[in-house]
């Protein structure tokens, strides 16, 4: 890791705790029975994930200093920005699949504790492999801009779960069932073990995951190279994901500009990243450019007249609507 981190070794046990004992709380006491989360308990959980969010990164500002405390801003912002076209994503996995609203929390719940595992795996061997090879912010920042572009060209394709080859290679090996069995992820029929389509949207969840923190990760190294700060920031942001789908899912087409502007974040911290050997970019004014491309995203899609997006295609089913079962 990097040498000037402000992570110790406490400091990483103690908020890998910390998570922890959230995660156990939230699934097994406030979700502990699976239900249809409402507009009000979606809202209500997602000022709670951004409250906790602020009270860190005030600690960070007051134990580490304001440039520790911008990092760390700028990173959650651009990490919860890019979320947001998770969301587009979750959309069309729980209709495909025709998961059960009130089976939506618990496929979130597990795939964003992978995704959690998965986000450290990816700090620790990118902070690893950007301090042992300098040339690495280049390929790094190449891979930024190329995925900004591409999310730019392709921001109205339509995602197609059936086409993910971990879905494909996980039926090959394992039966699985035509229904739902409650909260079931396995169920025993005929004396095999089959998986009931619930595992299948969590593994596309999972699978999808790995690509969006492929852009993720490099994206808040982009503004720091210290590995506690991009984890706590990413890890922030993804805690109040499930909350903000269920807030956002059922009007989060109407934002028809916001993929314009993540395309743009994605660009421009890719820019960052591989000119820094060069040119500096001071992390306040990187927070102002970010705060700036989505706010601006926002503004437009709210304020431009809808016959401007008409060409756009409508938004997929909403998970919970009549979809044929795969």
């Amino acid at each position: 890791m990097a040498a000037d981190t402000i992570g110790t070794p406490a400091l990483w046990a103690g908020f890998l705790a910390f998570v922890l004992a959230l995660l156990a709380l939230d699934l097994g006491v406030f979700h502990r029975k699976a239900h249809a989360v409402s507009l009000r308990e979606a809202a209500g959980w997602s000022a709670v994930w951004v409250a906790l969010a602020a009270v860190f990164n005030a600690w960070v500002y007051a134990a580490h200093g304001p440039a520790r405390g911008l990092e760390f801003t700028t990173g959650y912002l651009i990490e919860k920005a890019l979320s947001v076209d998770n969301i587009f994503v979750f959309v069309v996995i729980f209709s495909y699949f025709a998961v059960p609203p009130a089976l939506q929390h618990r496929v979130l719940f597990w795939g964003i504790l992978g995704a959690l595992v998965l986000r450290g795996v990816f700090v620790v061997l990118g902070g690893a492999f950007m301090e042992r090879f300098a040339w690495s912010v280049y390929v790094l920042g190449a891979i930024l801009a190329i995925s900004g572009v591409k999310l730019l060209v392709r921001r109205h394709a339509e995602p197609h779960p059936e086409r993910n080859p971990v879905l494909r290679l996980l039926r090959r090996f394992l039966p699985v069932t035509h229904e739902y069995d409650g909260s079931r992820f396995f169920v025993r029929r005929g004396g095999r073990v089959h998986a009931t389509p619930l595992v299948l949207a969590l593994v596309t969840v999972e699978a999808t995951d790995v690509v969006f923190a492929v852009d993720s990760v490099p994206a808040i190294f982009a503004v720091s190279t210290d590995p506690f700060i991009v984890f706590t920031s990413n890890i922030f942001a993804i805690l109040g994901l499930r909350s903000l789908y269920f807030l956002l899912a059922g009007v989060v087409h109407k934002f028809r500009f916001l993929q314009v502007g993540l395309a743009l974040v994605l660009v421009f911290v890719g820019f960052k990243l591989a000119t820094s050997p060069f040119f500096h970019v001071p992390v306040g004014a990187s927070l102002g450019i970010v705060a700036g491309l989505i706010g601006g995203a926002i503004a437009a899609s709210l304020l431009v007249p809808k016959r401007v997006a008409d060409a756009v295609p409508p938004p997929p089913p909403r998970a919970g609507e009549p979809t044929p079962t795969p």
